[in-house]
């Protein structure tokens, strides 16, 4: 038999509610789930909460804890004092529906909002090319478990509900810098959309967002400055600026004398091509824009195949592809003292 503990936990639904105080039996080894699961099973049947996996990998058992939020089935009952009285409330950010379960259909509001990855045009799904480092970069991203504790914490949304039209917060943030810094995503407006659409001149990195995140994914400083940055230059960098009334946006980002290796451009790629026909390869280039562009040096073009696809080593001119954050000659996998950037590791495992 465990020693019984006090709770104090959050009972009501949309139009009125109060704390009420509970003694429940606590176990060695337990969760603040496994408690909630117990004071159900013998105390309160009618208690309603949202759960499903009890592994922290489908974000399900969102809640307040203490104050805080975090996953209840990954709050160990050991990281309070015995004689600490554990106080346990829905998500404050979102309506509730009842006692803990909240609704949280703001966030599938918002995504569905968010346009999804537009392939290349002329490439199929199976001939995508992508150097590691850009695979490594978004992977991060790809691991949020939409718990929605980072919209839950944020205070834009949080303390102001008139904010929510216009602001999709951080989850979406992450997914619109991970498709942004996609090399094959054909959209080219996921900056300015992030700015019009999403909100996020709003956020003002107080970092709330990564703290409480479950997997430990850097939100802001690999997601959100990068992209506010990515906006800022698209918008208020005076060359970019001057640039954009003189060129097309066609012509943007892209250097002059390089012509591209897209596939659908380059025909009769491996031969030395004259001005004209590097030129007419640049305009199938902007048609598919992408915003990360693979452009060899003019006459260095990498040679595509009876079949119309590139090699696998995609390129031999001296631009390979976007500049790597972590350098030209790296070895992967990369150990982490030498990554340059913020790794989304766990604090413990430096």
């Amino acid at each position: 038999m465990g020693e019984k503990r006090n709770f104090r936990v959050w009972r009501g639904d949309d139009s009125s509610g109060q704390l009420q105080d509970f003694q429940v039996e606590v176990n060695e080894g337990e969760v603040v789930l496994d408690i909630i699961h117990r004071l159900q099973a013998t105390q309160a049947p009618d208690l309603a909460v949202r759960w499903n996996c009890k592994a922290g990998k489908c974000g399900s058992c969102s809640m307040e804890i203490n104050g805080k939020p975090r996953l209840g089935c990954m709050t160990r009952m050991s990281t309070f004092e015995p004689t600490e009285t554990v106080t346990v409330t829905p998500l404050r950010t979102f309506p509730v529906i009842r006692d803990l379960v909240t609704d949280v259909s703001f966030n599938y509001q918002k995504a569905r909002e968010l346009p999804a990855f537009a392939p290349p045009a002329g490439v199929a799904p199976g001939e995508y090319r992508m150097q590691q480092v850009d695979v490594e970069r978004s992977q991060e991203f790809r691991k949020c478990i939409e718990c929605f504790l980072c919209q839950n914490v944020c205070h834009v949304i949080r303390d102001h509900e008139e904010n929510k039209p216009a602001f999709a917060g951080p989850r979406f943030f992450i997914r619109a810098a991970e498709l942004d810094m996609h090399p094959l995503d054909a959209r080219t407006d996921r900056k300015d959309m992030a700015v019009e659409e999403q909100g996020i001149g709003y956020c003002n990195i107080t970092k709330c967002c990564t703290e409480v995140c479950p997997e430990h994914i850097k939100i802001t400083d690999n997601a959100i400055i990068p992209m506010k940055e990515r906006a800022v230059d698209r918008r208020y960098d005076p060359i970019a600026w001057l640039g954009s009334k003189i060129f097309r946006r066609d012509q943007l980002d892209r250097p002059a004398g390089y012509a591209t290796t897209a596939v659908a451009s380059r025909p009769n790629a491996g031969t030395t091509s004259s001005p004209a026909e590097h030129a007419a390869a640049a305009g199938a280039q902007g048609d598919i824009s992408m915003n990360w562009h693979r452009e060899a040096a003019v006459g260095h073009a990498a040679p595509v195949g009876p079949d119309g696809k590139l090699p696998v080593t995609e390129f031999t001119g001296e631009l390979a592809g976007a500049q790597s954050p972590f350098g030209d000659d790296v070895a992967f996998p990369m150990a982490v003292q030498d990554i340059t950037y913020q790794h989304p590791t766990k604090p413990d495992e430096h």
